[in-house]
């Protein structure tokens, strides 16, 4: 039996762990920023996070955390902006895609 994709609230998860931790370090737009991802992961294609959860099970959790904690501190601290969640899982997914090949 396959894997089931990761759930739309997991994902949305990341977003609302990354925005306590700028909170934390006193990156409030950084903060914002990720909340508005947050509140934008509702609208996340199925097929997006069916991809994720392939990507994700096929390098394991260790690359995969290499691969999202860049992404999410680039956010935190301005360097990078997404107008959705799902203009970030594609960055993500382009990552997953260099990885594996």
């Amino acid at each position: 039996m396959a894997k089931p994709a990761v759930s739309r609230d997991a994902f949305r998860g990341l977003f609302a762990f990354y925005a306590a931790k700028a909170h934390h370090d006193h990156k409030h737009d950084g903060e914002h920023r990720l909340l508005k991802l947050f509140g934008s992961a509702e609208d996340i294609p199925d097929r997006l996070l069916e991809q994720w959860s392939e990507g994700a099970e096929l390098l394991g959790p260790e690359t995969v955390g290499r691969i999202l904690e860049p992404r999410t501190r680039q956010i935190a601290n301005g360097s990078a902006r997404y107008d959705h969640a799902s203009d970030f899982l594609h960055a993500l997914l382009r990552d997953l895609g260099q990885k594996v090949q």
